[in-house]
């Protein structure tokens, strides 16, 4: 017998400690002096909240990043969430490849699981234009933000803002320097359609992106996931924007004093940052119930696999939706765009959206306890940490240290995915097992 074997861990289980190894380097560099402005100690576990926020690419605050947070601080968060966006097996690859290393077969693994792709074939090829992609977005945006900002703020801080606010856009971060997120740039059309544009294309992921690149976005050459990716953005887009518009459009604590300008730039906003984004325009407490509940129901969708949004992801509520209306024909194939769904994708998404909608269940449940707080405001504020979105209905800065522990485990649980998490902390090996003989029972 060996007693000096070594563990072998599998691509998610590597993950989850990258992940942790940055949450924990996170907090030890914002616990310190440096990084915080003077007069704004924080504590450990603030520390800790906001380093995972940062690294899950929520963008959930329990203090102001702009105010509390040194340039060092703000520099540290910053680096969190692009290397949570872009992943830490990514920037690993890429610096290997600089050295002239071969990137082995697990290496290869590992990044088919960071990137959620189907197969590791052209992996490494992949991971090197997620890299150019994601710095040229950002890069491009960044200009932009500097030079309409570069009258009112002058040439250095313009050009850190930029910079700042670009990555966090395209990161589907959520995390910004300004006092109250972008709520005084609800009239704003250069800055409304730089970040728009950023999260909007961070959510659908690279895989989307690189398949319209190389079909020159011709619809009907696109993969199956493209196209539904793309149809699905359009519909729950849409729903979004008209739904704000129409219900946010008289009420007095949000857009009854806006021109008509400022209503449809921040109906445009808030009807497609709940997909993932975190940033806002308008007070989120103080929507319409209705817009709320949608709002919610956005998040918890979420965007792309393999992109910088979260939630159970566009393509598995798509699937759920295609499952449904097969039944209802009374059909038994899973067909859409003249193709047919293979069953372990349809067993796939029926286990995420069910132990997605399970843990927002037993964290609410157990957040109503510690917290005291509205059922609508603690749902919410679950819903935007589990799928990391960010957004607040204005709990988060008011939690108490067990519910700060609690959000930052559930934004954890959030960026890897319930299923990988499952897969990470099982230990037992699949067994092949004995078919059984099958048998219907009642259901409906």
């Amino acid at each position: 017998m060996k007693w000096n074997r070594k563990p072998e861990l599998n691509p998610v289980q590597i993950l989850v400690i990258g992940y942790l190894i940055m949450i924990t380097i996170g907090t030890f560099l914002l616990s310190l002096p440096i990084s915080q402005k003077a007069g704004q100690a924080i504590s450990t576990i603030d520390a800790l909240f906001t380093a995972t926020s940062a690294t899950a690419i929520t963008g959930l605050v329990v203090v102001n990043t702009g105010e509390t947070f040194s340039t060092f601080g703000q520099v540290v968060i910053m680096i969190l969430f692009q290397i949570g966006a872009i992943g830490f097996m990514t920037l690993t690859t890429v610096y290997a490849l600089i050295l002239g290393k071969n990137i082995s077969f697990k290496d290869r693994l590992v990044l088919q699981s960071s990137l959620n792709q189907l197969s590791y074939a052209g992996i490494v090829r992949l991971t090197l234009i997620v890299i150019a992609v994601t710095f040229l977005m950002e890069a491009v945006a960044a200009l932009i933000l500097f030079l309409h900002w570069l009258p009112e703020m002058g040439a250095g801080q313009a050009l850190y803002y930029g910079i700042f606010h670009a990555i966090s856009g395209f990161a589907n971060a959520g995390f910004d320097l300004f006092p109250n997120s972008l709520h005084q740039f609800t009239g704003d059309i250069v800055v409304n359609a730089t970040i728009i544009t950023l999260f909007v294309m961070g959510g659908l992921g690279f895989t989307v992106l690189v398949d319209l690149y190389i079909k020159k976005g011709k619809f009907k050459r696109l993969s199956l996931h493209s196209k539904l990716m793309l149809y699905l953005s359009a519909i729950l887009g849409l729903t979004g924007i008209i739904s704000v518009f129409i219900l946010e459009y008289h009420n007095p604590a949000t857009m009854a004093g806006f021109t008509m300008k400022e209503r449809i730039l921040a109906s445009i906003f808030q009807g497609l940052t709940p997909r993932s984004a975190g940033f806002s325009t308008i007070d989120i407490g103080q929507m319409h119930p209705v817009s709320i509940m949608i709002t919610k129901v956005l998040m918890f969708i979420g965007g792309g696999p393999g992109s910088n949004a979260g939630g159970i992801k566009l393509t598995t509520f798509g699937i759920l939706l295609i499952v449904v209306y097969t039944m209802m024909r009374g059909r038994e194939d899973f067909n859409v765009f003249s193709r047919r769904l293979p069953q372990h994708l349809v067993n796939k998404s029926l286990a995420i959206s069910i132990i997605g909608i399970g843990a927002v269940f037993l964290i609410s449940t157990i957040l109503l306890f510690t917290e005291g707080a509205p059922f609508d405001v603690v749902v919410f504020e679950v819903i935007s940490a589990f799928a990391t979105v960010g957004l607040s209905a204005g709990l988060t800065p008011d939690l108490s240290p067990t519910g700060k522990i609690i959000i930052t485990i559930t934004m954890f649980i959030g960026r890897l995915g319930p299923l990988s998490l499952a897969f990470a902390l099982s230990t037992r090996k699949r067994k092949s097992g004995i078919k059984y003989i099958e048998e219907d029972v009642v259901i409906g």
